[in-house]
């Protein structure tokens, strides 16, 4: 049986993280753009947002006006009941 990377990180106490970003555009620095990023990360470090925005900032042009972000648990270990049988490798 093949493991499930997404539960494992789940277990592990990943959720997930979405941020609405929001850009200044290079060409016109008066006009916002908003940008949708989604992915597992941790709360409230979000060690992975963190890089994401770190790669923003260094290699992209468009300066970051403001960034909000909303977290969601999916499953946590207290919800597996005894009746399930997970392997993780």
């Amino acid at each position: 049986m093949k493991s499930d990377p997404i539960l494992k990180r789940q277990l592990e106490g990943y959720r997930l993280a979405t941020a609405e970003i929001l850009y200044h555009l290079p060409d016109h620095p008066g006009l916002l753009q908003s940008y949708v990023w989604q992915d597992y990360d941790i709360a409230p470090q979000f060690p992975v947002l963190s890089r994401f925005l770190e790669f923003w900032v260094r290699e992209l042009e468009g300066p970051l006006h403001s960034v909000r972000v909303a977290g969601k648990r999916i499953i946590s270990a207290a919800e597996i009941g005894t009746g399930a049988l997970f392997r993780l490798h």
